[in-house]
């Protein structure tokens, strides 16, 4: 017996509607993670704290934000986002500060290729600033099987 994709939440609903072509997907599906590696990467830069021997960035601050944030839609898929976005952050960690930069330009222009091109519509986070969350969390769903 199949089991049910659950009910999208209505933030994924309104991202998944203006990115519904096939060519703006492709382009988000590698603009979103360049975009990601590099902020993690610049954000893991700026040193908050040390408590205890460890050092807390900006980074750190940013994901547990962001995962609080998965919570309130998903709590699956905040857990998954935990091991999903490591490999990201030690990316843009381990690269240089420029690599880094050159990642979010490139990586918002596949984003506006997508729109501009393929989508015909302008960017979900245009119309609500949120949405610059939404799109690693609904990247996410799709691989999960959830959207």
């Amino acid at each position: 017996m199949a089991t049910a994709v659950p009910a999208l939440h209505p933030r994924l609903r309104e991202y998944a509607s203006v990115h519904a072509t096939a060519g703006n997907r492709a382009c988000h599906w590698v603009g979103i993670p360049m975009i990601v590696t590099a902020v993690l990467g610049l954000l893991g830069r700026l040193e908050i704290a040390s408590l205890g021997g460890v050092t807390w960035t900006a980074a750190e601050v940013a994901v547990a934000f962001c995962i609080v944030y998965y919570a309130r839609i998903d709590a699956r898929l905040a857990v998954l986002m935990v091991p999903a976005i490591l490999p990201f952050d030690a990316l843009g960690r381990f690269l240089p500060a420029a690599a880094d930069v050159a990642l979010f330009v490139v990586g918002w222009i596949f984003q506006l290729v997508g729109h501009a091109v393929y989508e015909k519509k302008s960017p979900a986070f245009f119309e609500n600033v949120v949405h610059l969350l939404i799109g690693p969390l609904y990247l996410l769903a799709k691989a999960a099987g959830r959207a």
